[in-house]
């Protein structure tokens, strides 16, 4: 029932409206409350029920006092303000009343538009005298309550007339509320946290959400007051897209996200969202994203918006009301900060990766002003770990180089990094500014910086995506071993799509491929690539065929003439992230061995007439600790031109068995040996054919020469022998076949000339002997 009330009267006449008889099961008969004053226009008020009775009071009555009103009956559908759409399809809109009580409400699943939390009477003046309370819940949280493009009208204090009720701001907190107010509870009932309490006239400028899928709002008017105040409408719902963390919460907004709990939900990325519920003011928020030992964590927001706040609890005049701190550690370290977010002068950083150097991101979001409505830095921020397992020691501000040295590890196995990220390099990737021995873990490179200093997205976008460049040193030590052998077992490149790059020319071609080779002796500067094969380097791509190098012995196989070999792997920067970023498989596998050790002696001799050299080295064995197990390699050099003649003397093995002590030489170029030897077979040793120029030449460019391989599989005690070789001319001879005795006879003479400088030089008279052959 509706009811057009004007008041005219003097300050001490009230009016009573009883909403509700003794049959009625809604009625405010037992503390109705009263209007007192004067209203100079119409007001409305919409009874809760069919009955109504209004009892007029004054204390001096003139011709100046009088009340007059109409009222009329209307339906439903007819009061839309109060009803919306459709009341047929929900009659439960404005909640289940508590039996015995007026104005106590229940919403359940409250969705968009099924649940009005309204004042008794709305859209018209509530009564007075009330206690109201509304007990509100949704299916999913964040639960929210909101209105929209409605008036928020509480008030109440009691006044003479209208000029002397002035409508005053909307106010939140008891102090500022005195008479009529409604308060917003955090939960089931009056015992949850205090969101906020509020009154005022205006519009509402507030969405009020909560940590979890209830509410509890309470409406309290004042004993009398004046027949002004509208009273309020709020739509009930919960904000979408709520999204819970695979980890540990502790209190409101705490939680700890860890590399084994996102493995345990079975998805490879995390989800965590900026605050969304209200939160009191000096709220602080942390995110610590750990993984295990061997991993590093990235952090990614696909979407970050930065805006001024929009309903702070309190007022806050300075910079940063707001803010996000992200720290490379496990706790808030301001010494590993790697970015500040800040609300009034921070511009957010959208589809952007920070790393960790270790295994720990620290996040913290703090608030000096509360909110009612969630956070002014809004983001979707995705989290991710990394094996950052290393083969070798890494290099300090690369991105994925490794050294491996022969005293910390004789042999071992590597592949193409476990860090897949560093295929996403390019302008997404901030991690801290410093040099770290895990700093392969981070894609710092000058892309990065020259993002970093970009003044705008565009310019970043329009940078060229940068090659993946990781460069593997291993390196002996003079006192343990003299020679690399480097094993590539498998290749594992792949097409980017939409490219039309070939491997024609494997050092040219841009594509995806794998460098090795022998570092120059005495080389100053950065470690850089050959260009070429010169020097035995070897390049190696999807699709060519391997060659082996020239003195090779095997496919896939670089034995080191000196102390130091390097591999490089080089991926195309336009299709890294594509190919490779997220997938586990290996680009490249391979093993590594320090061999040649003290014992060994030196690895060549250069090419004489004739020279030997002993096993094990004389020299060494004052010093030389003897291994668990032993693998020499010799080159004998050898004139261009000249057969060469082996022959052993002196040779003992300590038994039979071949893993003892087993010997094999080589020809250039060649896979198996043309003489393996052990003490099964040591009478083999009598019958080695003498080896002809041509056998022992590979290349132009390469010196003529035998390769021998010694081998024991343990300590090579009582093993020792002695090999000799001796250079043979090529007889000359003439046209028709016969030999040239006059070049014959030039011949001695000048190899007897020879012979007597040097021992006139001298007092020697032989190349004998590892030291005279190098």
């Amino acid at each position: 029932m509706k009811h057009s009330i004007s008041h005219l009267l003097s300050p001490s006449v009230c009016t009573q409206i009883i909403d509700g008889n003794a049959k009625s099961d809604l009625s405010n008969r037992k503390e109705p409350g009263e209007f007192c004053g004067e209203s100079e226009q119409p007001q409305t008020f919409i009874s809760e029920t069919s009955f109504v009775r209004l009892q007029f009071h004054t204390d001096n009555f003139t011709d100046q006092t009088y009340l007059s009103f109409d009222s009329r009956a209307e339906e439903q559908y007819e009061v839309f303000l109060r009803y919306g759409q459709h009341p047929e399809l929900y009659p439960n809109r404005r909640g289940l009343v508590l039996p015995g009580t007026y104005c106590e409400r229940v919403f359940t699943d409250c969705k968009l538009q099924t649940c009005y939390v309204q004042s008794p009477a709305y859209p018209g003046v509530y009564p007075r005298h009330l206690h109201c309370r509304y007990a509100l819940n949704t299916r999913l949280p964040f639960i929210k309550l909101y209105i929209e493009n409605e008036e928020f009208n509480i008030d109440g204090h009691r006044c003479e007339n209208i000029m002397t009720c002035p409508m005053r701001p909307i106010s939140s907190g008891s102090q500022n509320c005195p008479y009529d107010y409604i308060r917003i509870y955090d939960g089931k009932n009056e015992t949850a946290p205090v969101i906020g309490t509020f009154c005022g006239m205006g519009k509402f400028p507030y969405s009020i959400i909560g940590t979890g899928e209830d509410l509890f709002v309470e409406f309290v008017t004042s004993p009398a007051g004046p027949l002004l105040n509208t009273g309020f409408h709020f739509n009930v719902g919960n904000w979408p897209g709520h999204v819970e963390p695979a980890g540990e919460r502790s209190g409101a907004c705490n939680w700890r996200l860890t590399s084994r709990a996102l493995s345990e939900s079975g998805d490879s990325e995390g989800i965590f969202l900026s605050v969304a519920h209200w939160y009191p003011p000096h709220t602080s928020c942390t995110y610590l994203i750990q993984g295990e030992p061997n991993q590093i964590v990235r952090l990614y927001f696909p979407s970050f918006r930065i805006n001024r706040i929009e309903s702070p609890i309190e007022p806050w005049q300075g910079d940063c009301g707001e803010s996000l701190t992200l720290y490379d550690a496990s706790w808030p370290d301001d010494s590993r900060i790697i970015k500040t977010f800040c609300d009034t002068f921070s511009r957010a950083m959208e589809k952007h990766d920070f790393v960790s150097t270790g295994n720990a991101l620290f996040v913290r979001f703090e608030s000096k002003t509360g909110s009612y409505s969630g956070s002014s830095l809004y983001y979707w921020a995705h989290y991710d770990f990394f094996n950052n397992t290393h083969f070798g020691e890494p290099v300090s501000g690369t991105t994925c180089d490794e050294t491996f040295w022969s005293w910390r590890s004789r042999a071992g196995t590597l592949r193409s990094p476990l860090n897949t990220l560093i295929y996403k390099q390019g302008a997404t990737t901030t991690a801290p500014e410093r040099s770290s021995t895990a700093a392969g873990a981070l894609v710092m490179a000058a892309r990065a910086v020259a993002v970093q200093q970009a003044a705008d997205a565009s310019l970043a976008a329009a940078l060229p995506p940068r090659d993946v460049r990781c460069t593997y040193r291993f390196v002996t030590d003079k006192r343990l071993y003299a020679r690399v052998i480097l094993n590539i077992h498998s290749i594992n490149f792949k097409t980017p799509p939409y490219s039309t790059a070939t491997c024609g020319d494997c050092w040219s071609d841009r594509v995806d491929k794998l460098l090795a080779w022998e570092p120059q002796p005495n080389a100053t500067g950065p470690l850089q690539p050959p260009t070429n094969s010169s020097g035995g380097a070897v390049c190696l791509c999807k699709s060519n065929s391997y060659v082996v190098p020239a003195g090779g012995i095997g496919p896939l196989r670089m034995v080191s003439h000196g102390e130091e070999m390097a591999l490089q792997l080089l991926v195309d920067g336009s299709g890294a992230t594509s190919s490779y970023f997220k997938h586990p498989g290996p680009l490249f596998e391979a093993q590594y061995q320090f061999i040649h050790g003290p014992l060994c002696g030196p690895t060549l001799h250069r090419a004489s007439e004739e020279g030997d050299f002993l096993f094990p080295h004389l020299e060494a064995l004052g010093y030389a600790e003897p291994p668990r197990d032993i693998h020499c390699i010799w080159e004998v050099q050898v004139h261009r031109g000249r057969d060469l003649w082996l022959h052993f003397e002196k040779v003992k093995f300590p038994s039979r068995n071949c893993s003892d002590g087993q010997i094999e030489a080589f020809l250039p170029g060649k896979v198996t040996p043309f003489l393996r030897v052990c003490g099964e077979n040591e009478t083999h040793l009598r019958t080695v054919p003498i080896l002809s120029a041509k056998e022992l030449t590979v290349a132009a460019d390469r010196e003529p020469s035998v390769t021998i391989h010694f081998r024991a599989d343990t300590t090579p005690a009582r093993t020792a022998f002695k090999i000799a070789w001796t250079e043979l001319h090529h007889l000359p001879r003439n046209s028709d076949g016969t030999l040239m005795t006059s070049k014959l006879v030039e011949q001695r003479q000048q190899q007897q000339q020879q012979r007597d400088q040097g021992a006139s030089g001298s007092g020697s008279s032989g190349s004998r002997g590892p030291d005279d052959t190098q």
